[in-house]
């Protein structure tokens, strides 16, 4: 199965929202939390995505018809 990273920025209205929660339970995906941050105006996550490209395809665009900035990761998070 093809894993990606994806840097995912949620503005405030969503801090508070279980988004990647659903992204796992919606979508035959699953996720990794690799790092994050978040305040009160602002949080951004590093996330794995493992499952079929489709799926990955599918849960991308689900995430940012929600209103969140998904940005591809390369290299290494947290590994070596």
């Amino acid at each position: 199965m093809p894993k990606l990273r994806v840097l995912l920025t949620f503005p405030g209205n969503l801090i508070k929202e279980p988004v990647i929660y659903r992204l796992s339970h919606e979508f035959e995906i699953v996720t990794n939390i690799r790092r994050a941050d978040v305040t009160e105006e602002i949080g951004w996550v590093i996330l794995e995505l493992d499952g079929a490209q489709e799926e990955i395809d599918r849960a991308i665009a689900a995430a940012r018809s929600w209103g969140v900035q998904v940005d591809p990761v390369l290299g290494d998070v947290l590994e070596g």
